[in-house]
């Protein structure tokens, strides 16, 4: 299955720890992780499912063009195979996907041609937080050098998306701290512009937000813009 010669492995697997200290945004690292597992697996499909709050499995990633694979519907942690990986945090083979009982998609193993797969744990410090789903299209043994490979492949991608997600949650609080600090400077400008209270203030922001469909800091930032260029 995995024919990719060593030096390229090595760049394959680069990719993703580059990946680790990036700026990208979360859907372009888990891109790039099922695209360079396929290639470095010489994968069918390779698949990316992370848990959401409800601790479902849902897929986020695929180079897969096969739009049935693509919205398989969600699958509880425990539940499949992907769901037993994710819930013993342990990587698990199937000769057959085709002719396993616990396999919950059949159907469409059968209408892709999907045969053996290898499933491994996205997890970090020991929390799993998704799978790397690895497909062939004939029966293939998976040797313990590809599943250290895929292990590896899925610490480094559980990493980077780790810190993807803190990255985004940053920016997050960011934009909410700046919005507070452009609101309290709007409502003093309408303070001392109109003479009345603060609560008053902060009425007539959020009424003029509500009728005009615009959000608070948006509504903030006309007023502080206005301000600025009358005292121009």
């Amino acid at each position: 299955m995995n024919n990719m010669p060593f030096d390229e492995q090595i760049k394959a697997l680069s990719k993703i720890s580059k990946a680790i200290v990036s700026d990208f945004y979360l859907d372009d690292i888990l891109r790039l992780i099922v695209t360079v597992t396929a290639e470095m697996m010489n994968s069918k499909i390779c698949s990316l499912m992370l848990l959401n709050e409800n601790n479902e499995l849902i897929i986020r990633a695929t180079q897969s063009i096969s739009e049935e694979y693509n919205k398989k519907p969600p699958l509880k942690s425990g539940e499949g195979i992907a769901g037993k990986a994710a819930q013993t945090n342990q990587p698990i083979i199937i000769k057959d996907v085709k002719k396993e009982k616990e396999y919950k998609y059949s159907s469409i193993a059968k209408k892709e041609k999907l045969c053996s797969l290898l499933c491994v744990p996205l997890a970090v410090k020991g929390k799993v937080i998704g799978v790397l789903n690895c497909y062939t299209t004939s029966p293939h043994d998976f040797s313990e050098t590809e599943v250290n490979m895929l292990t590896t492949v899925a610490n480094q991608g559980a990493i980077a998306i780790e810190n993807a997600q803190l990255m985004m949650q940053s920016r997050v609080i960011q934009e909410e701290l700046e919005a507070r600090k452009k609101i309290e400077r709007a409502k003093g400008i309408l303070m001392k512009q109109e003479k009345i209270s603060e609560e008053e203030a902060y009425t007539r922001l959020r009424k003029c937000s509500m009728n005009m469909r615009k959000t608070m800091r948006e509504i903030a930032e006309a007023i502080i813009l206005a301000q600025d260029f009358h005292n121009k």
